[in-house]
């Protein structure tokens, strides 16, 4: 049961959506974009879908697999190089298969990335793993148990 949050206006409810989503995107910044595509498209499983030139340079890459789109960007530095980046969230890639959280744990471990914990079965019922890319931003793969 999903309790009401009272607010200063009024109070809020549980109601059916508004939006009419039809998927969720994200867009990243990375320090080393080449190495960045090469992690999505070798460690993951990433297709290359677009890329994108500012005077003469690649400076944005789209990479997908299935309904999962994610947009590449080279940092500028403007902000810092060293700067903390994906604190407070993480963004989460839904497999088919159990096999197939396995096999991406699998590949990401074979191209040298680092995986936060390893493939379980969870109490919620998932089978999942988390790991950070290359730029630290913190990623989840799972797929539903059977039951």
């Amino acid at each position: 049961m999903v309790r009401p949050i009272t607010l200063r206006e009024g109070k809020m409810t549980q109601t059916g959506a508004v939006i009419n989503a039809t998927h969720l995107s994200c867009s990243l910044t990375c320090k080393d974009l080449d190495a960045s595509v090469r992690f999505y498209r070798d460690a993951i499983g990433f297709g290359v879908a677009a890329t994108y030139e500012t005077d003469g340079k690649v400076t944005t890459v789209v990479v997908v697999a299935g309904n999962c789109r994610i947009v590449l960007n080279q940092d500028d530095g403007k902000l810092g190089w060293d700067r903390i980046k994906g604190q407070g969230f993480y963004l989460q890639i839904n497999v088919p298969t159990l096999a197939e959280v396995d096999a991406t744990a699998a590949r990401i471990v074979a191209a040298g990335g680092t995986l936060t914990d390893q493939p379980a079965d969870r109490p919620w019922g998932v089978r999942m793993f988390q790991f950070r890319d290359i730029d630290g931003f913190k990623f989840g793969v799972s797929t539903p148990l059977a039951g």
